[in-house]
């Protein structure tokens, strides 16, 4: 491939973790010799809560007082690129026409806050981390042993009837916007809802559905001129969990060339890397192996129940063993862990180039 890394990864294959049926030997060393050269593109971990809450975290130290996140881990599955998560947890919720009782107010500002706890965290892991803006920062990090960061998604429920938020997280480097929760898009995607999906494409800002109802999803990667993503969900059609998405909408993400990226959170899969496997089958034959990544939703402290074998990052090797184990072809699964987020990032990027031509700001 034309954007190859000079230095590779070094993925390391821990006997913790190992899954209940172990894969082949053969299959882990093909499975680290991909991710050395096409390494993850991790949807989702909410790592910047879990220090917002608790900074005396030090991600540089393994397994530091039970967060599943640090850079080892992260290393030592593959990780080259990550979206961090600036959601407030019961921003991350399932689709529900509640009202969350927060302010605007108090949603900007708390999601301004998630904001500075990030590139703090950035900032203060230089050699490890890197801010990314563009697909082109993600190939760059990757080629000097950085894990490309991207930041978002931020709420919806930031905008109202005024896309200055909008504005003002572009500026911040936020890619990654989260329409659920939004009064603009509860139901049905509204006239201000069509007016906040083209000024995301006019931006290069990536729309997130993870969290939409299924119409809301269906009608925002409709209206996109560029793709849009669900970063951490899993199949309805095997597990009827309310956060995990339907195959009208994997189809639409089919039609939209978007991206559902499959999470490790042991209630919307099974606990198993076995069942994650299913899912990760599953949306592939469905959305097809261009509309389908891994967004594994780690970052949080003890609690949150993660299938055997997937608990932290550095099971993502386990996974791909897995995939090779099923026949998946190492070209699908290039496009799983790095291709199609990518992919993704570069449309947004040419379809905001295309429009700055047409359409003025809102």
């Amino acid at each position: 491939m034309a954007d190859l890394q000079d230095e590779p990864h070094s993925v390391g294959i821990g006997a913790e973790d190992l899954p209940a049926s172990p894969v082949a030997a053969g299959a882990l060393e093909r499975a680290a010799a991909l991710l050395s050269v096409h390494p993850v593109a991790d949807g989702c971990n909410t790592l910047v809560w879990t220090l917002r809450q608790s900074p005396y975290h030090d991600i540089d130290k393994p397994g530091d007082s039970g967060v599943d996140t640090d850079l080892p881990r992260l290393r030592a599955g593959g990780v080259g690129a990550q979206f961090w998560s600036l959601l407030i947890p019961h921003e991350t919720g399932t689709p529900t026409d509640q009202v969350v009782s927060d302010t605007l107010e108090q949603v900007v500002s708390d999601t301004l806050e998630q904001i500075d706890v990030a590139l703090a965290l950035i900032r203060r892991y230089p050699d490890s981390l890197c801010l990314a803006l563009t697909a082109d920062d993600m190939s760059d990090a990757r080629n000097r042993g950085r894990i490309a960061s991207f930041l978002g998604p931020v709420p919806g429920r930031t905008l109202t009837d005024s896309l200055g938020a909008l504005h003002a997280f572009h500026a911040l480097g936020v890619r990654i916007f989260a329409p659920a929760g939004a009064s603009w898009a509860r139901q049905d995607l509204t006239a201000f809802g069509h007016e906040v999906v083209q000024e995301a494409n006019r931006l290069g800002i990536v729309l997130d559905l993870t969290g939409c109802p299924p119409t809301v999803a269906r009608q925002v990667a409709a209206a996109s001129k560029a793709p849009v993503i669900i970063s951490n969900t899993a199949a309805a059609a095997l597990n009827p969990h309310p956060g995990n998405v339907t195959d009208e909408v994997l189809l639409a993400l089919r039609e939209a060339n978007g991206l559902a990226m499959v999470t490790f959170d042991a209630r919307r899969t099974g606990d198993s890397l076995h069942a994650v496997a299913d899912h990760v089958d599953h949306v592939r034959a469905v959305a097809g192996p261009h509309s389908v990544g891994l967004g594994a939703a780690f970052g949080t402290e003890r609690g949150t129940p993660r299938p055997a074998g997937l608990t932290d990052p550095s099971g993502y090797p386990h996974l791909i063993a897995e995939l090779l184990d099923r026949g998946w072809p190492e070209s699908d699964l290039e496009l799983l862990t790095w291709g199609n987020a990518q992919r993704v990032l570069r449309d947004a990027e040419f379809t905001s180039r295309a429009a700055q031509h047409r359409r003025t700001p809102s």
